[in-house]
């Protein structure tokens, strides 16, 4: 049964950081792409990043390109996303995904405000 638990989130003033992580199970994590995904009250789920099983390829939606990073580590099976220089356009809940499987977390909510 795949698992996927988010944490990290919180509230940050505009220009903070902060890091998620998404431990993964059920599931051989380094065989699978992972992705961030968000979604805004009153708005659709978006793809925020996307990294490959090796690390070998990330990608970005362009509004987080040069500001967030995700990376992962297949000995812990865990996902992160480093996100620096927040903007409030940025709060939402952020889920993992690992594609190929449809299943998702609980997400963990990021609040950018002052």
């Amino acid at each position: 049964q795949v698992q996927l638990v988010e944490s990290g989130g919180g509230l940050v003033q505009p220009g903070g950081s902060l890091r998620l992580s998404c431990a993964a199970s059920g599931f051989t994590f380094s065989s699978y792409a992972m992705r961030w995904y968000r979604q805004a009250p009153g708005k659709e789920r978006e793809l925020v990043a996307h990294i490959t099983g090796t690390s070998s390829s990330t990608n970005y939606a362009d509004s987080v390109k040069g500001r967030f990073t995700i990376s992962r580590d297949n000995a812990k099976n865990t996902v992160y996303l480093q996100m620096n220089s927040l903007k409030p356009e940025d709060t939402a809940v952020y889920y993992c995904y690992a594609v190929g499987w449809g299943d998702w977390g609980q997400g963990t909510q990021v609040t950018v405000s002052s």
